[in-house]
């Protein structure tokens, strides 16, 4: 009887010390923003879409999708031995037109043609001019290089396809500079268009940025009746262009009992946390909880009292709890 009682009390200052480890919080009404929650998706602010500007076979393939570029370099080459046969074709025009000038003003100044005929003489030398112009920088084009200095987001094309003019062969973007654009009903631009501050999270991330700047576009969608947000992020390296996020607008504040996000368990339905009691024991309570607010705190509306202390680590307070006592009781 007597070794039991000393294991037992034993147990119970284990759990005890256990329990000085726990981080807790003591929770208090406290101001919160109160936020309209929308949803959005990443763009990125500065994009390109490098399209062919010529026919023919892509001959090599230098950049991939999320490899890092620098503006001008080389991205793709291009087979234009036609477009090469066109621009000799324009020189060979040019230089008969050339002739066919000089020599017409110089039968004109012997009187032997009019100036009609110069005139027509000029014409002809000044399309082909021209052309040769225009067949010159499609010959140029069979290189594709990078109109800046980003990430290739897309590759559009591989090695053998056919390039058409206008055909999208990457898609390159700034990681630097993103921003998330949220549709708002039009009942709310009233009170959206006075926001100057947003929170943007990103639930895959589990990360929270606060927004560097709120722009309402002047214009709504006729059949949705929706407007447009512009959110910009400040430098975010996780965050890619086309991901899944959610802007909470500050529209104003109050006081609220809260609790972290990240010490609440949820079982379905169910919401709880790891309460620390008066003798120092973690025990866990259910709640009745709200929404998210403020900086990734939700709102109690129930099953808490100010001035409660609560475990934020609910992993290590449940291997607390279930480490002590229920040994104690077994012996």
């Amino acid at each position: 009887m007597k070794t039991r009682l000393i294991f037992a009390l034993f147990c119970a200052l284990t759990a005890t010390v256990h329990a000085d480890e726990l981080p807790t919080i003591v929770v208090q009404p406290h101001a919160v923003n109160l936020t309209f929650p929308a949803e959005s998706l990443v763009e990125a602010v500065q994009q390109a879409t490098v399209g062919a500007q010529i026919a023919g076979r892509v001959l090599e393939v230098k950049a991939d999708a999320g490899q890092q570029v620098k503006k001008g370099d080389v991205l793709m080459r291009i087979d234009a031995r036609e477009a090469e046969e066109s621009a000799r074709a324009a020189d060979a025009l040019y230089a008969n037109a050339k002739v066919n000038y000089e020599r017409s003003k110089s039968l004109k100044d012997q009187k032997f043609l009019s100036q009609a005929a110069v005139d027509k003489a000029k014409a002809d030398f000044d399309a082909a001019a021209a052309n040769r112009q225009a067949a010159g920088a499609s010959s140029s084009h069979a290189t594709i290089v990078s109109p800046l200095t980003g990430i290739v987001a897309a590759r559009h094309a591989e090695l053998g396809d056919m390039a058409t003019p206008g055909k999208p062969l990457f898609t390159i973007y700034e990681p630097g500079s993103l921003r998330v654009t949220a549709s708002v009903p039009q009942y709310r631009l009233k009170e959206l268009r006075s926001v100057k501050s947003a929170r943007v999270e990103f639930p895959e991330l589990k990360k929270w940025v606060d927004a560097s700047s709120v722009q309402v576009l002047p214009t709504a969608d006729a059949a949705t009746h929706v407007s447009q947000v512009r959110v910009t992020l400040p430098p975010t390296p996780e965050a890619t262009p086309g991901m899944f996020a959610r802007v909470h607008f500050v529209i104003g504040q109050t006081e609220k009992l809260t609790v972290p996000q990240g010490a609440v368990l949820r079982r379905g339905e169910v919401a709880a946390v790891y309460v620390m009691s008066a003798e120092n024991r973690p025990s866990l309570r259910q709640l009745r909880l709200g929404e998210v607010v403020g900086n990734a705190e939700i709102e109690v509306l129930a099953g808490l009292a100010s001035g409660e202390k609560v475990i934020t680590d609910p992993v290590k307070a449940g291997i607390a709890l279930k480490s002590a006592a229920p040994k104690a009781a077994g012996k």
